[in-house]
C-alpha cells in the first residue's frame, strides 16, 4: 500500500501551502540523488517526497486524495511520477532546490521573472542570487573577484530540448502547441493550461536520460565579477544572462550578486566615511604630540594638541572611502581618540601621580572640578 503523503512530508494533514513547501524542500535537499550518489534507496526516498509535494500542492488533487485517498487520484490519471516534480520541462521543484544554494530566486512578472513563456513553450531562465562577500579593501579599488557558483545550464545531451538524443518534442496534439485550452461555461470562455503538456505546447515522448527530461542540468560555473569602488552591503550587482538556462530555447535569466562588506579589524564605515579609534597614552594626551594613525592605504600624521580629552575626533578629509559612482570624490578619515588609563602601576609610578594629585588644582582639571562644584550646588551645598 502506499505510504500516506502526509506522513511522507511529515506535515499535519492541514498543513499550509508554505509548510508544505518548507518540508518538501527540506526532504528534496536531503535525498536528492546528486547528494546521495548510487544509493537507491535515497533515490527511491526522493521519487516519494516528489509524488507526495506533487499531489499535495495541487488544491484540486488534494481534495481529491483527503476525501478519498490514492484510489481517488488513480481514477483520474493522478499521482505522482519519478524524477523531478512536474515531469516536464519546468518542474518547480528543480527552481525549490535550488534556492537552498542561492539564497532565493527573484520572483514576479516581466524582464526579472523567472517563467515568462513564449511560443512553442519556450520560458525565460531564472533569476538567481549569489551573496558575495567583499573586503574594505575591495571598497575602496575596485576590481575583478573570481567566484564558483552552482548554476542550471542546458543540458548538453539534448541540447536543451528534453527529448533523447535522435528524437525531438512533439507538438501537444490536445492544445495543438498553444499550450492553452478553451472550456464554455454558459456565456463564458475560459482559457487554462493545457493538461496534456502542462502548458507547454509541446510533449517529450522519449525524454532525456541525462536531464530526465527537463532540458536542463546542474553544474557549477566560473565567474569574474567586477567591483565598482564605493559598494555599499545591499548594493545589488546584475549579470546579464548568467542565471537559469531557459527553458525550451528561452533566454537565460540573469544573476543577481548582493553586496555584503566584511567587517574590518581596524575601520567601521559610515557611509564613505571611515572611523577609526586610537588609543594614546594619557600623557600624551595631556601634553600633546605628533600621533601616526593608519588609514586603508597607509598612514598619516596628525598634531594633538595638549589637553586632547577622551573621545575627541579629528577629520582627515579624503582620506576615507569613494562614492559609488562618483570618481575622485572620497568620504572622510575619522581618528577618534581614546585615552588609555594606566594599569599594573609599580611603586614608582604610584608615587608619581600621587605627587601629581597633591600639586594639582582647578586650572588642570577644569571639567571634573566644574561638574562636582555643580553638584554641590544641587545637593545644596
Amino acid at each position: 500500500m502506499p505510504n500516506d503523503y502526509y506522513e511522507t512530508l511529515g506535515v499535519q494533514r492541514n498543513a499550509s501551502e508554505t509548510d508544505l513547501k518548507k518540508a518538501y524542500r527540506k526532504l528534496a535537499m536531503q535525498y536528492h540523488p546528486d547528494r546521495n550518489p548510487d544509493n537507491k534507496q535515497s533515490e527511491a526516498k526522493f521519487k516519494e517526497v516528489n509524488e507526495a509535494y506533487e499531489t499535495l500542492k495541487d488544491p484540486k488533487k488534494r481534495a481529491i486524495y483527503d476525501q478519498y485517498g490514492h484510489a481517488g487520484l488513480n481514477q483520474q490519471g493522478g499521482g505522482g511520477g519519478g524524477g523531478f516534480p512536474g515531469g516536464g520541462a519546468a518542474g518547480g521543484g528543480f527552481n525549490d532546490i535550488f534556492d537552498e544554494f542561492f539564497g532565493d530566486i527573484f520572483g514576479g512578472g516581466g524582464r526579472g521573472g523567472a517563467r515568462g513563456r513564449g511560443p512553442g513553450g519556450a520560458q525565460r531562465g531564472e533569476d538567481f542570487r549569489y551573496d558575495l562577500s567583499v573586503t574594505l579593501e575591495d571598497v575602496m579599488h575596485g576590481g575583478e573577484k573570481r567566484i564558483r557558483i552552482p548554476s542550471i545550464i542546458s543540458c548538453t545531451s539534448c541540447g536543451g530540448s528534453g527529448a533523447k538524443k535522435g528524437t525531438s518534442p512533439e507538438v501537444c496534439t490536445t492544445c495543438g502547441g498553444a499550450g492553452q485550452v478553451r472550456t464554455q461555461q454558459g456565456f463564458f470562455s475560459i482559457s487554462r493550461a493545457c493538461p496534456a503538456c502542462g502548458g507547454q505546447g509541446r510533449v517529450v515522448r522519449d525524454p532525456c536520460t541525462a536531464c530526465q527530461g527537463q532540458g536542463r542540468t546542474r553544474s557549477e560555473k566560473n565567474l569574474t565579477v567586477k567591483i565598482p569602488a564605493g559598494v555599499e552591503t545591499g548594493t545589488r550587482i546584475r549579470l546579464n544572462n548568467e542565471g537559469g538556462a531557459g527553458i525550451q530555447g528561452g533566454p537565460p535569466g540573469d544573476l543577481y550578486l548582493v553586496v555584503e562588506v566584511k567587517d574590518h579589524a581596524i575601520f567601521a564605515r559610515e557611509g564613505a566615511d571611515l572611523i577609526c579609534q586610537v588609543p594614546i597614552t594619557f600623557m600624551l594626551a595631556a601634553l600633546g604630540g605628533k600621533l601616526e594613525v593608519p588609514t586603508l592605504t597607509g598612514r598619516a600624521r596628525i598634531s594633538l594638541p595638549a589637553g586632547t580629552q577622551n573621545g575627541r575626533r579629528m577629520v582627515l578629509k579624503g582620506k576615507g572611502l569613494p562614492y559609488l559612482n562618483r570618481p575622485g570624490v572620497y568620504g572622510n578619515l575619522v581618528v577618534e581618540i581614546r585615552v588609555e588609563t594606566p594599569v599594573n602601576l609599580n611603586r614608582e609610578q604610584k608615587d608619581l601621580l600621587e605627587q601629581f594629585a597633591r600639586i594639582s588644582d582647578q586650572d588642570s582639571q577644569p571639567e571634573s572640578s566644574g561638574f562636582f562644584d555643580r553638584v554641590k550646588d544641587f545637593l545644596g551645598g
